[in-house]
């Protein structure tokens, strides 16, 4: 995990950065905001940005957002100043750090806002199969092609290949094809100098260069417009870039990994990915099964989930109930390892007691069985989707956060996690009920700071 400290933080700094450096972070240090944004289109990189809170963190987060380095901002401070924290999170920063730098805290912030592993809990045949083929071209610096479905745990094998090649010393970039736009998707892989286009403030190198030495994921590179597969064709063959409105080739040396979750041979025959591109990349493919095909795993990962939400929000321990787990192995997890995730994470924050029941497994979609059209259906709505008919997205939105909210017993903490969005978000949008004159539940005690 690459830190990049900006600011010296009246001497406590050094500390911070000692602390760190134990918990395997490479750090990095600037005096300014400038100097900061320098380092990053140089292609030094970072994980995450710790600033100083007397820095303005706004502008910060501005001239991240505006030259789409999407990097997640710690803000610190000496001591527990609550207004300055309100401030910097208000700015934009993930999260507040008082200083002088407790070592577990430090800890506890690198691992929520940077969580980052390269190891596999199966023990699935199935899993077993795609790992020790993993286990067998790791080493070499063959390009790999991963498949599987969203949520089967793409990124997490790449990152399995990348610490167990001969370069797992080294960086590892990802680019997610389909997040960046197409016009701007060009300089983010290849840089670009100062002046090439609008908006290009600065010289900025690529995650080519930024991965040279190390491991570039090319992540849904299914997703990436075929105008440019040729120039990354090129790069891949060549091993040599050009930034936009540059004037010489740059040599860099990398592995490339790539994911897809589509089928990327019916890509090529419908035109709309190179089949060059698709053999240059496809040199050893990886398959990772859906979970559904992958059952023996559903009850590890979901005792691995409790432990994990569990320990990250400070509730007692807790296992699953018989029933509780015979409802997780019914479902059809049709986004996977990460649904299962969301759904014992929920789970976790809704239970009381030490067991979690059946009651605190909220599921969406079929189970297995449900899945399955029955012969001699006409693909007639189900009757929940029938009940949506007719309502506007505004109104099922307003019904679903409330009935969280009530839920939880009015903890906005624990609504917010379940319903994926920001303390932030609910606040407006819970004001915006009460204005509007729909009775929303108060505040749990011990809760107030978020009503």
């Amino acid at each position: 995990m690459r830190l990049l400290i900006i600011g010296t933080l009246n001497g406590q700094v050094t500390a911070a950065a000692k602390i760190a450096l134990t918990r395997g972070a490479k750090v990095a240090q600037v005096d300014d905001i400038d100097q900061g944004l320098v380092a990053l289109r140089g292609g030094k990189g970072a994980d995450l940005v710790m600033i100083d809170v007397g820095l303005d963190i706004g502008s910060l987060i501005t001239a991240l957002k505006a030259e789409r380095f999407h990097i997640p901002v710690v803000a610190c401070g000496i001591g527990s100043d609550a207004s300055a924290a309100v401030r910097a999170i208000k700015a934009g920063a993930k999260e507040y750090l008082p200083l002088p730098p407790n070592a577990e805290l430090i800890a506890a912030v690198l691992a929520a806002v940077t969580e980052e592993s390269s190891s596999i809990l199966f023990r699935d045949p199935a899993m077993k199969d795609t790992l020790r083929l993993a286990e067998q071209v790791a080493a070499s610096e063959a390009s790999v092609l991963i498949c599987g479905e969203s949520g089967t745990g793409k990124e997490l094998l790449a990152r399995y290949l990348h610490k167990k090649s001969k370069r797992g010393d080294k960086v590892m970039v990802s680019v997610n094809c389909a997040a960046i736009p197409e016009n701007l998707l060009e300089s983010e892989l290849f840089g670009h100098e100062k002046g090439a286009f609008t908006g290009a403030v600065a010289r900025r190198v690529g995650k080519f260069e930024e991965a040279n030495g190390g491991t570039l994921l090319l992540d849904e590179i299914s997703e990436m417009d075929i105008r440019l597969q040729a120039k990354l064709l090129r790069a891949i063959q060549e091993r040599e870039i050009d930034r936009v409105g540059g004037t010489q080739p740059i040599k860099v040396d990398i592995r490339v990994l790539a994911t897809t979750n589509r089928d990327l041979e019916a890509e090529v025959r419908a035109g709309r990915f190179r089949e060059d591109l698709f053999y240059r990349l496809n040199v050893v493919t990886l398959r990772l099964p859906a979970l559904r095909d992958r059952p023996s795993d559903i009850d590890l990962l979901a005792e691995h989930f409790v432990r994990k939400y569990t320990e990250a929000n400070g509730t007692p321990p807790r296992s699953l109930s018989p029933e509780a787990t015979a409802r997780l192995r019914a479902h059809s997890w049709a986004g996977n390892v990460r649904e299962l995730e969301n759904t014992v994470h929920r789970a976790v924050l809704l239970a009381s007691g030490d067991t979690i029941g059946p009651e605190a497994i909220v599921l969406s979609g079929a189970t297995r069985q449900e899945s399955k059209p029955a012969a001699g259906t006409d693909g007639a709505a189900a009757p929940g989707a029938r009940g949506l008919v007719g309502r506007t997205v505004a109104d099922v939105e307003r019904d679903l956060i409330i009935d969280t909210l009530s839920h939880c017993l009015g903890n906005r903490t624990h609504a917010a996690n379940i319903l994926g969005i920001s303390i932030r978000t609910l606040r407006n949008k819970l004001k915006q009920y009460s204005d509007e004159g729909v009775r929303v539940p108060a505040p749990r005690d011990g809760d107030r700071l978020t009503a």
